[in-house]
């Protein structure tokens, strides 16, 4: 587009250029591109606040202020004439401690844009990509990424998709999520019995101190397939570094309940329900709680053990037990251990509330050792169910005798584009060789072959492979592999996600009210849930009866009696003894078995003034 038209374009119509402050006009002005320049000298200069930023529209020739909360901000060098504001004086008096980064802000050498501002910015990443037209230089490559993608190493190697997978699966990590654990009654909390610094780090997570809440472990992986349990995503774990702690960690459960008040001077009570109280458990299933109803330390509990006693009063009960003279029967409302709870109680606190109610808070404490079906993932998203905990003996062994803790499948690296994981590797191993930490910050240090050279240089001192590959023999023949395996260590997090959490079976159990299908959740008993997708896989089998059974007899088979001349619904007549409808009389019905849930449906639709027929065939 030429000067000329652009101008044109700029001017607008009636040459007037709209200027909206928060999204409201607050007037106008015949120069828009003149106007934000001006606002942003004057900002640089102190003269308006650097907490407002301005962007000039020019597809619709408006200039936006934006000076609202909650904005997100990010710093960024100034560049006037294709040269940083940033000069070798300033930064040899930032690492002397002269001056800080607020000093940076107040002289106009740094200033922050938000997300709209940016648009009007050129960024150079690099000093040396400064060009004549750049406006803005960035303070660190790596400052593009999030505090959680700071925390991958060699994250630029990656696929970008990979990021966002890496960020959501780091908070899974299971580690030392707060210091004070001991006082703490979470819901649910997880704490990992030995967890490690990474051998391969960043600046962030160096700056952040996360060492002080470690996640996840160092292990030694080794790229390479086992039997053909490594199949696709899953992961081989030695059966002996698992027993000696490899990923082990203790589960936390916390039980809350007080005695509530009610209208009318009612309030509960912790104790033993008496035998008389409604919905009484039975003897055995209060005989872990002491005197006061609620239970100690350290007892073993499983599913269906009370845990805190407690009697309500109750509901609409009453009970005549002489003349003019109720009793009052309470309820039972105690806290017990629900399908495939079981553990130790850690601790127990008894407390007052606001209110001057009492509070009792229980925490229940389990073992988490891996197992086949947990998962676990490095910083690169690379995640992994455990398909098989092999014995010590026959897991590959070098010639020093050092055998990996995982086994990963070659094929999930090169398909998923995840270089930095094979990198993290080769660093890592470096890292242990010689006892240091090494850097992975984004965008730092060598670049590619260069960096690769750099650590093989390193391994051959050690008088290893340049790569990193080792010779390894099985550990089932003793024979050597035909060929060199590649075997480093990886920071590996244990995430949330465990099969003792999670497994649930049932055969027959309580179903919901309302459609009479089995419930939903590990917790209510509940169903496995039936798909559209798993139905699609049985008909493509063409396994109709095999469907009928998962559909029908296992979920809410219900028998109707259906009229053949109206096609109504009728019902059975204990007192004849004989089906009848509610228009046509007795005579004319068959027996049809339906889903519950259709039933219903025709009744909400009987509800509604339709009246729907159903035809029957003989």
């Amino acid at each position: 587009m030429s000067d000329h038209s652009e101008s044109k374009k700029e001017t607008g119509k009636h040459g007037k250029c709209y200027v909206y402050l928060d999204g409201k006009a607050i007037g106008y002005v015949r120069d828009g591109r003149a106007f934000a320049e001006e606002v942003r000298r004057n900002r640089r200069n102190g003269i308006v606040s650097g907490e407002i930023n301005v962007t000039y529209v020019g597809k619709i020739n408006e200039v936006h202020i934006n000076a609202d909360h909650g904005r997100a901000r990010k710093p960024y060098i100034i560049v006037e004439n294709g040269v940083s504001k940033l000069t070798p004086e300033l930064k040899e008096r930032l690492k002397n401690n002269e001056i800080n980064f607020n000093y940076l802000i107040r002289r106009g050498v740094i200033e922050f844009l938000d997300a709209e501002e940016e648009e009007n910015a050129f960024v150079a990443v690099r000093e040396e990509d400064i060009k004549p037209e750049t406006t803005h230089l960035d303070p660190d490559p790596a400052s593009m990424f999030s505090l959680t993608v700071n925390n991958i190493v060699f994250p630029e190697y990656n696929t970008v998709g990979k990021h966002s997978l890496a960020s959501g699966s780091v908070k899974q990590g299971q580690g030392l999520y707060a210091i004070n654990f001991n006082n703490r009654y979470d819901s649910r909390a997880f704490l990992m019995y030995y967890p490690q610094k990474p051998v391969v780090n960043t600046t962030i997570y160096r700056t952040l101190n996360l060492e002080r809440h470690a996640s996840g472990q160092n292990f030694v992986v080794a790229l390479s397939t086992y039997y053909g349990y490594s199949m696709d995503d899953a992961t081989i774990l030695n059966k002996a570094a698992v027993d000696r702690g490899l990923g082990r960690a203790a589960y936390f459960k916390s039980f809350v309940d007080e005695e509530r008040r009610y209208p009318g001077g009612q309030q509960d009570t912790f104790k033993i329900p008496p035998a008389t109280a409604e919905g009484y458990l039975g003897e055995h299933a209060y005989s872990k709680l002491s005197e006061d109803g609620i239970i100690e330390k350290e007892q073993s509990v499983g599913e269906g053990d009370v845990i805190i006693g407690k009697v309500s009063p109750p509901r609409f009960i009453e009970e005549q037990t002489g003349i003019g003279m109720t009793e009052e029967r309470g309820r039972d409302n105690s806290t017990s251990l629900r399908a495939s709870e079981e553990g130790v109680i850690d601790d127990v606190v008894i407390t007052e509330t606001t209110g001057a109610t009492k509070l009792v808070k229980v925490r229940m404490r389990s073992q988490k050792i891996p197992e086949i079906g947990d998962k676990f993932e490095s910083r690169h998203g690379q995640k992994g169910i455990v398909a098989l905990l092999v014995p010590q003996e026959d897991m590959p062994f070098t010639k020093e005798g050092v055998i990996p803790d995982m086994l990963l499948n070659p094929t999930s690296i090169p398909s998923r584009m995840t270089f930095g994981h094979m990198l993290e590797t080769m660093a890592g191993k470096v890292g242990a060789l010689e006892g240091k930490i090494i850097d992975g910050t984004p965008f730092s240090g060598k670049k590619g072959k260069a960096r690769i050279d750099d650590y093989g240089s390193i391994l051959e001192s050690f008088g290893f492979d340049k790569f990193g590959d080792e010779v390894l023999y099985d550990g089932r023949t003793g024979r050597q592999f035909p060929a060199k395996i590649f075997q480093g260590v990886v920071f590996y997090n244990r995430l949330l996600h465990m099969v003792s959490l999670k497994q649930q079976v049932r055969s027959r159990g309580p179903v919901q009210i309302l459609t009479r299908q089995p419930t939903e959740g590990k917790p209510r008993r509940g169903g496995l849930r039936f798909g559209e997708m798993e139905r699609d896989a049985l008909v493509g089998h063409g396994a109709s009866l095999l469907l009928k059974e998962r559909m029908l007899e296992q979920s809410d088979k219900w028998e109707v009696w259906v009229c053949k001349k109206c096609g109504d619904i009728g019902y059975y007549d204990y007192v004849r003894n004989m089906p009848v409808c509610q228009v046509d009389g007795p005579g004319s019905l068959v027996s049809v078995e339906i889903s519950y849930a259709f039933k219903l449906l025709l009744d909400e639709i009987k509800a509604m003034h339709i009246l729907p027929k159903i035809t029957v065939n003989d």
